[in-house]
């Protein structure tokens, strides 16, 4: 009996890598960066499975060149790579990899938010500069975070995961859902929006990319925030308008802002906003740790696990998928 074909389109964690191994056929893509849209499409047409990144387009160009394909496990909890609705129609089950990266991406918040206010990449540079001669009295002073005003925008996971950390700061958190529903958390007040953005000294965005939050964060959000304030994003860079939030910080209208995502990805130091005195960007890291990269690969495993063995699997995006044309 043939084995199944599985392909992979980043190199993942060895015991991943192992278990995949157990259920049929690799093929893997060895390269540094993403694997083009020509080579995926090619490798597609044979594939069973296929365990896939954020940054592969999986559409219905990809889709429709793969006949025999039942899963697309993506290595990420979001999914604004994949076409849903493409791939309900022909019957392919899409997964993501959910609560795994939780913990990691509210520590990367929070390393964001620490840096940010009290300056600590601008010291370092000026230390490795060889610019400390002597200790001075108004030498980097940054903002304190005790006593400010947190406010959350989803508390999902990882917002709720954030307002946890947010208390031992001693920090009050307030919450904004477009959706208006009413928080679950005792200690997490839902706020109106013009209330949310007048109180919060940190804006920290939790939400995914969806036509309903694409710009959510555009020029009118950005002049309802307080002057002093600073917004953090770890979800994704499309939820905020990156023109806009550059002219707030150019004019004055935000202290700050911490980007570990942005619209389109990867940027260098020519991106205006990377490159901005006020801004501290990130490479997209908010799942990078040791623990999390391999819990995220291993639940990407168990997704096509079940999937090739005839089962639902656990994080399927697009239940749909599973009725028959019938």
């Amino acid at each position: 009996m043939q084995k199944p074909l599985i392909v992979v389109t980043r190199r993942i964690h060895f015991e991943a890598l192992q278990k995949l191994n157990e259920l049929g056929d690799l093929k893997i893509w060895e390269g540094d960066g993403p694997i083009d849209p020509i080579t995926f499409a090619a490798w597609l047409k044979t594939a069973d499975a296929c365990l896939t990144m954020l940054t592969d387009r999986v559409d219905e160009l990809a889709l429709s060149q793969a006949p025999h394909l039942k899963i697309v496990s993506n290595m990420a909890v979001g999914y604004d790579n994949f076409d849903l609705k493409a791939a309900t129609a022909r019957h392919i089950m899409m997964t993501n990899t959910p609560d795994v990266l939780t913990e990691a991406t509210a520590e990367l918040t929070w390393a964001l938010i620490l840096a940010l206010m009290r300056n600590i990449v601008p010291a370092r540079d000026d230390l490795l500069a060889g610019k400390w001669t002597t200790w001075r009295p108004d030498g980097f002073l940054g903002t304190e975070v005790s006593g400010k005003t947190l406010g959350i925008v989803g508390l999902g996971r990882i917002g709720r995961a954030v307002a946890r950390r947010a208390f031992a700061f001693n920090m009050p958190v307030i919450a904004w859902a477009r959706d208006g529903r009413a928080t679950i958390e005792e200690r997490i007040p839902r706020a109106a929006r013009s209330q949310f953005l007048a109180r919060a000294d940190v804006v920290t965005l939790h939400v995914p990319l969806t036509p309903q939050t694409y710009h959510l964060v555009d020029k009118d959000w950005l002049k309802a925030m307080k002057p002093s304030a600073f917004l953090i994003n770890t979800a994704r860079g499309g939820v905020v308008d990156e023109i806009a939030l550059k002219s707030a910080l150019d004019r004055n209208e935000l202290a700050g802002a911490a980007l570990d995502v942005f619209a389109q990805e990867p940027v260098d130091a020519r991106h205006p906003l990377a490159s901005h005195p006020r801004v501290l960007a990130t490479p997209h890291i908010g799942s990078a740790t040791n623990e999390t990269r391999k819990a995220m690969a291993l639940r990407a495993v168990a997704n096509i696990r079940a999937a090739l063995s005839g089962h639902v699997p656990p994080d399927l995006l697009n239940p749909d998928s599973l009725l028959s044309n019938g």
